[in-house]
């Protein structure tokens, strides 16, 4: 099982994140394809502790997407480091789950 931190647009100045448990469609990794469709574009793989994966929209920055809170809260924690913000959405996985 997977975590889809996903941002939605509230309003024109608010956004929302929900978090929505997702598994990849073959029952055990998810594709490239399939990681595009929940990031909305290139993907950027940040590892964290405990084997774990979190897959990010490798140009949120440059475009300016909202700021995910949820995701950026289990950045801080599954690094140990509050260096970094993540903007669009992002899934956290298991490290086996992606090949």
């Amino acid at each position: 099982m997977a975590t889809w931190y996903r941002v939605r647009n509230v309003n024109e100045v608010v956004c929302a994140t929900d978090t929505v448990e997702v598994e990849p469609n073959n029952g055990t990794d998810f594709t490239h394809e399939e990681l595009q469709g929940y990031i909305g574009g290139y993907i950027e793989v940040v590892y964290l502790n405990n084997d774990r994966m979190m897959i990010v929209y490798e140009e949120g920055k440059l475009k300016g997407l909202p700021f995910n809170v949820a995701a950026t809260l289990a950045y801080n924690e599954g690094t140990g480091r509050y260096d970094d913000l993540i903007l669009g959405n992002a899934i956290v996985c298991n490290r086996n789950q992606v090949k």
